[in-house]
């Protein structure tokens, strides 16, 4: 962002609590405010490190997964959440990561994040649900749930399931996917398409044969070669009637398919030029499930990071993320 716009929602920051009468919700507005100046200044200015003490990190004990834990400082326990990371060789232990948990247990959660070992190899997988179903399992109900990019994936799927979906009080996915099939087709060709929305990207050839080698033996040899090729044409002929076994392994890892059969809330944030996962995404999820889901789409957000939009528009965009938190430091939006 621009230095006046930071400068100018600094001050707006600053006059939350003056508007919010209530004390504790003008505690919560400040925090949120604080909280997503912080993120979109990628830590400048520091205005929620300012006010608040860093959190404590230990291990978290959960089978079969590593997990740490980020707990915020004071009398009062905070709000149990789990962070969901995206595509991350260092898993829960990337310094993006730590970053993440660590700013969110300022605002007011006891954060979780669990090593997703799929995630963490560049590769997409059905068990990769498994970790973050733990991580509920053994989280106080309700918990808040956070998926990351890729990795609002199994967030959403494990908000899902039956053994845990009760526990679970909101689901915020940033920068998600509905449709494995189409984030696929997107990262193979470029192209992105839905409700009349459309556009196209060009990716980097090696990027893309190093997601088909990570994901290699879930390819058949042919069309393992076919993808490696980087031809366009022919991953989207491929996608268009791809071979029974393929198309199992893309229906299992979408949330569209299990859209519905989630309780918690929804809310979909997604940056309008995300070149990493199109916002098209969001936007197929929330018509697949529109009751009690929250759409929100900015320019202030390029997929996971800040974007550099200004003027009134970075203003407008900066008051609904402060929104979606303040809701989600409130126990989620209506």
């Amino acid at each position: 962002m621009h230095q006046p716009e930071v400068a100018r929602l600094t001050a707006f920051v600053l006059a939350l609590v003056l508007v919010v009468p209530a004390a504790r919700a003008g505690g919560s507005a400040l925090l949120a405010g604080a909280f997503v100046l912080e993120f979109l200044g990628r830590g400048r200015p520091a205005v929620l490190s300012t006010l608040t003490a860093p959190p404590t990190r230990r291990p978290f004990v959960l089978p079969g997964a590593t997990a740490d834990l980020y707990a915020r400082r004071g009398p009062e326990a905070g709000t149990p959440l789990v962070l969901v990371h995206g595509f991350s060789p260092d898993g829960k232990d990337d310094p993006r990561v730590r970053d993440a948990a660590a700013l969110l247990a300022r605002a007011g959660f006891d954060v979780v994040v669990p090593t997703i070992p799929g995630l963490a190899r560049g590769r997409l997988g059905s068990e990769d649900v498994e970790p973050v179903i733990a991580a509920l399992a053994a989280r106080a109900t309700p918990t808040a749930v956070v998926g990351v990019s890729v990795g609002a994936g199994p967030a959403l799927l494990a908000a899902a399931d039956p053994r845990v979906r009760e526990r679970v009080s909101v689901v915020l996915s940033l920068g998600g996917y509905a449709s494995a099939s189409e984030v696929v087709r997107f990262w193979l060709t470029g192209a992105y398409e839905y409700a009349g929305l459309r556009g196209r990207v060009d990716h980097d050839p090696e990027l893309v044969r190093m997601f088909v080698r990570a994901n290699a033996d879930r390819l058949d040899p042919t069309s393992r070669t076919l993808l490696e090729a980087v031809d366009p044409d022919a991953a989207r002929r491929l996608l268009a009637a791809p071979p029974p076994g393929l198309q199992r392994y893309l229906d299992d890892l979408s949330p569209l398919r299990v859209a519905r059969d989630i309780r918690a809330r929804l809310v979909l944030v997604h940056g309008r030029g995300d070149r990493a996962v199109p916002f098209t995404e969001s936007v197929r999820l929330a018509a697949a499930r529109p009751d009690r889901t929250t759409l929100v789409l900015v320019g202030v957000v390029e997929h996971v990071e800040a974007g550099r939009a200004g003027g009134l528009r970075a203003v407008a965009d900066f008051l609904a993320l402060w929104r979606v938190m303040y809701a989600l430091l409130q126990g989620g939006p209506g």
